[in-house]
């Protein structure tokens, strides 16, 4: 499922990263690759804080639909 499903407060791990391959690489770089942990910390308008690899990072809801977890 996306990692828009997941609820504030939450973890899940993260099973595949989709796009195209320069969205990929962005996200990749952020920490966000297969099998790595992500909380989400906070939901505003869709949007989301999550905490990744000792990092918070803030995310539009047209990425995280990208990010399956």
């Amino acid at each position: 499922m996306p990692l828009t499903f997941i609820k504030e407060g939450e973890t899940g791990s993260i099973k595949k990263v989709g796009g195209k391959e320069e969205t990929r690489q962005f996200l990749e770089n952020l920490g966000f690759v297969t099998g790595a942990d992500v909380k989400v910390v906070s939901v505003a308008n869709g949007n989301l804080i999550v905490n990744i690899k000792d990092s918070r990072i803030a995310i539009g809801k047209d990425m995280a639909a990208r990010i399956m977890v």
